[in-house]
């Protein structure tokens, strides 16, 4: 296999300039596409997202029983699809391809092969997409069936792989990742810092942490590791105009938004004016509410490692790369974005 081409330099999301301005805006990734607007994880509503302006979609994959990746966020599909069924354990032709979203306009569930052609599209070919890995798959089966997918696309190696995240959730997919899919980038998906630390730290460039997780003390500490690191904070999943101003004072380096549209506009309105903007938050923010308090994120993180594990198993350390690979523990090329927020 040959080896990947150096990835894009870094893309500054095109805003306008002025005195008040930031250096750098968050990219926008659309959390399962333009969700608020069509139905989620559907390629209408990835079409949305990069319509809107959206420099990234983030989509959930799981695999049928006929070894086809489908972008879809349950492990079934009763909530949002007129049917009822585990994925695992349907086909996807003459099965789930047969049926649609329960939201309007009705669309069908995707594979992940419609969407990395969508992406491939000469027009889209800027659009980063984030892989949520769903802890019920099992990796090698996953990664493998992934690795064909992408590397069956021409000139897979500049225009696609470089623009794949693969987000985990869990550190048994760490070593598959990185011997499959060595191309692509990985980060890590959690609400514990903690778990962050301990498990992922080193194999990971991208630490995608639920918003309510980085507004406490902890959260704080955890966003200065990460800047002095190198490592890319992105949040999820921002929906309310305050914590997305709040994400970008931190210097997040992508907020992942259900409302992409609107997080443009509003990212319009802080390029126009950063200073009026910024001041709709204050150093209070992290009192406004209750989820944001230690409290809350330790109840809601013990129970987000309650679920990992009763689905995926104990989390184990994965033993480090050999010395002579040290330099790309990570394994991941430069990001697409940067996000810096100036004084």
């Amino acid at each position: 296999m040959a080896a990947p081409a150096p990835a894009p330099a870094p893309v500054k999301p095109a805003l306008e300039r002025n005195k008040d301005s930031f250096d750098y805006a968050p990219a926008c990734w659309g959390h399962r596409g333009a969700s608020a607007a069509f139905p989620e994880n559907t390629i209408a509503s990835f079409a949305a997202a990069i319509r809107d302006g959206a420099e990234g979609i983030e989509t959930d994959v799981h695999v049928t029983l006929d070894d086809e990746i489908v972008t879809f966020h349950d492990p079934r599909v009763d909530r949002t699809m007129n049917g009822t069924g585990a994925i695992a354990e349907m086909r996807y032709h003459g099965q789930l391809d047969q049926l649609r979203t329960i939201e309007e306009p009705h669309q069908k569930i995707p594979l992940l092969r419609e969407t990395l052609d969508l992406l491939m599209q000469p027009a889209n070919q800027h659009v980063l997409l984030n892989i949520d890995i769903k802890v019920d798959n099992e990796p090698e089966r996953l990664f493998t069936i992934m690795r064909t997918l992408v590397e069956k696309h021409e000139n897979w190696q500049t225009k696609l792989a470089p623009r794949l995240l693969l987000g985990l959730w869990h550190p048994k997919f760490i070593e598959p990742a990185r011997r499959l899919l060595p191309y692509c980038r990985r980060g890590h998906i959690g609400m514990s810092p903690s778990l962050a630390r301990k498990y992922f730290w080193n194999d990971v460039g991208t630490m995608s942490m639920s918003f309510q997780s980085m507004v406490n003390a902890d959260g704080a500490a955890f966003r200065e590791d990460c800047r002095k690191a190198g490592k890319d904070l992105t949040v999820w999943t921002v929906n309310s105009r305050r914590e997305m101003i709040e994400a970008t004072k931190w210097g997040a380096a992508a907020i992942l938004t259900d409302r992409t549209k609107a997080l443009l506009d509003l990212r319009a309105e802080m390029e126009q004016d950063w200073g009026k903007v910024a001041k709709e938050t204050s150093s209070l923010f992290a009192w406004t509410s209750f989820w944001y308090s230690g409290i809350a994120n330790y109840l809601i993180s013990s129970w987000e490692a309650y679920l990992l594990t009763k689905v995926g198993g104990r989390f184990q350390l994965v033993p480090p790369l050999p010395a002579q690979a040290a330099a790309h523990a990570q394994g991941n090329p430069p990001p697409t974005v940067v996000a810096k927020v100036g004084a």
